[in-house]
């Protein structure tokens, strides 16, 4: 009756590497697993025919038969054995872990026995551990192999253009008809007057051409012009190394054509790193972002100067950017200058510091009789915990309202706990990021004037709440905040506590609207 609700998914895989060439066709997989589906009974819901190596995850219908079977389409699989379904890790992993959660209720192979057992599993992990072996130990062999093929000067791979694979021999051999014209193609473009079109148009004219009857690419074309194996010699690996094969051309030929190559086909340009200042501004037309671009100008004495510009990356598909770019000198001044703005002046700091030790030593007094006197609460309630429990084992109170009592002389208990626990570890949380906040916020001026760009960039960076944009070749922060949304920020109370003392003339008294009056306290969102 069990076995009847099981619904099972017929898995067949044929693996087109080396490793399953003596196992039977999808074909008579097929034929075999639906006979011993017919034998025993299986509910079959769906066949599944895959044909890729299950050396490394990453097989789409397995991945979707697995899929299906957590969604309740079916909780058996049925294979012939179970290499078919795994030959790494990660796949079998899968499948022990849903024949633990009940997913996966059942596996048939006729070639392997299995139950949903701890025995079982552990001997269907020794098979999938045993199938992966089986793969890494054929991969080493195979890897031997080619480089023992290396040693006897032997091209351990499909022969070019030019020569053909003589199967019986196991060699590469020159191929008659082709191998003039190869030559001819390197003389051609040995002359300086082709280019790679040319010779891949030639060679279409010759029959040589794609599997889709199109001309060679250039790469393609490229890939010829530069391989040495024409001349005796072969790369494996990233290195050159001597072949036994009969060479078609001599060594001067390809010299020529690798002159003209290196001379034609420019390299790519060498990635340099991004300038300082770049993923730090965004432009104030587009909203896109800021990047650097170096200028070299050779004036006509000999002298040569490079500049560094920044300008707006102009990606924008809506809008058409026209925000002209400014040098870094200039921005760097404007970036000292914005950042002059946050610098905290000494004398506020001290009095700042001043405010944050007495409030430290006010929250350790208030915090500290707090605790004596949840600690004596404690102590409390642990003595009428005993006194409840005597009661009780006297049969002075019943069950019942001992069991409640002591439910509630427990939670009051544990609260209190809690309570001492977190004032403990949270009362002066608050004060070592405020002296460090107070630290790095003097070092400000420092920083603006010492000219270092990356500092000044570092210093930007950790400023909360602080979004640049490049607009008319200027620097700006955005728009100052509300005086309301301004105080949830200390970094926007400081910058409008300085502008507001500097409309008013003074040299930078300490101004009481950057903190409350009843405690000082750092409230940002990174601390």
């Amino acid at each position: 009756m069990q076995q009847s609700q099981e619904k099972y998914i017929i898995y067949v895989r044929k693996s087109t590497d080396v490793e399953d060439k003596q196992v039977l066709s999808v074909e008579a997989q097929i034929v075999e697993l639906r006979k011993y589906a017919a034998d025993n009974g299986l509910h079959i819901v769906d066949t599944v025919i895959e044909k890729k190596s299950a050396k490394v995850p990453g097989r789409k219908k397995f991945n979707n038969t697995l899929a299906r079977v957590e969604a309740g389409e079916a909780n058996g699989l049925l294979s012939w054995h179970p290499d078919r379904l795994a030959r790494n890790t990660v796949d079998g992993g899968r499948i022990i872990y849903l024949l633990d959660q009940m997913r996966l209720v059942s596996l048939k192979f006729p070639t392997f026995w299995f139950e949903n057992t701890s025995q079982g599993k552990f001997m269907l992990s020794m098979a999938f551990s045993q199938s992966k072996y089986y793969v890494d130990n054929l991969s080493e062999n195979v890897k031997r192999g080619l480089r023992q093929k290396v040693r006897r000067k032997e091209y351990p791979g499909l022969a070019p253009l030019g020569y053909i694979n003589d199967v019986r021999h196991k060699s590469i051999v020159v191929d008659k008809r082709r191998s003039p014209l190869v030559i001819q193609a390197f003389e051609m473009y040995a002359e300086g007057n082709k280019t790679l079109q040319d010779i891949a148009d030639f060679l279409l004219t010759k029959g040589i051409m794609t599997k889709g009857k199109k001309p060679l690419s250039k790469d393609q074309i490229k890939y010829i012009l530069v391989n040495p194996f024409y001349y005796g010699h072969f790369r494996y690996c990233g290195e050159v190394h001597e072949g036994k094969h009969t060479p078609i051309m001599e060594k001067q030929l390809y010299d020529r054509v690798q002159a003209v190559v290196a001379r034609r086909c420019h390299p790519q340009k060498s990635t340099t790193a991004p300038q300082v200042f770049c993923g730090l501004l965004t432009c104030g037309m587009c909203n896109m972002a800021i990047t650097a671009e170096k200028k070299i100008k050779h004036q006509k004495n000999g002298n040569i100067h490079e500049y560094v510009y920044y300008r707006c990356t102009r990606k924008s598909k809506t809008v058409r950017c026209t925000e002209p770019p400014t040098t870094e000198p200039v921005l760097a001044a404007q970036l000292a200058e914005i950042l002059q703005g946050y610098a905290l002046p000494e004398r506020w700091a001290a009095e700042l510091g001043r405010m944050v030790d007495v409030d430290e030593s006010r929250a350790e007094q208030s915090s500290g009789a707090f605790i004596a006197d949840a600690q004596n609460r404690i102590g409390n309630l642990q003595g009428k915990l005993q006194r409840l429990l005597d009661s009780y084992l006297d049969q002075d109170i019943d069950k019942a309202t001992y069991k409640a009592k002591q439910a509630e002389l427990m939670s009051e208990k544990k609260s209190l706990e809690e309570q001492i626990g977190k004032l403990t570890l949270a009362a002066n949380a608050w004060v070592e990021p405020m002296r460090q906040w107070l630290k790095f916020a003097v070092s400000i001026c420092e920083i603006a004037k010492s000219g270092s760009l990356e500092a000044q960039k570092e210093a930007l960076l950790k400023i909360e709440g602080l979004n640049l944009f490049l607009k008319n070749k200027k620097a700006q922060p955005t728009a100052a905040p509300a005086i309301a949304s301004s105080q949830k920020n200390l970094w926007s109370a400081l910058r409008a506590a300085k502008e507001k003392i500097a409309l008013s003339g003074d040299n930078f008294p300490f101004c009481p609207n950057l903190v409350a009056a009843t405690r000082i306290e750092l409230v940002t969102s990174s601390l």
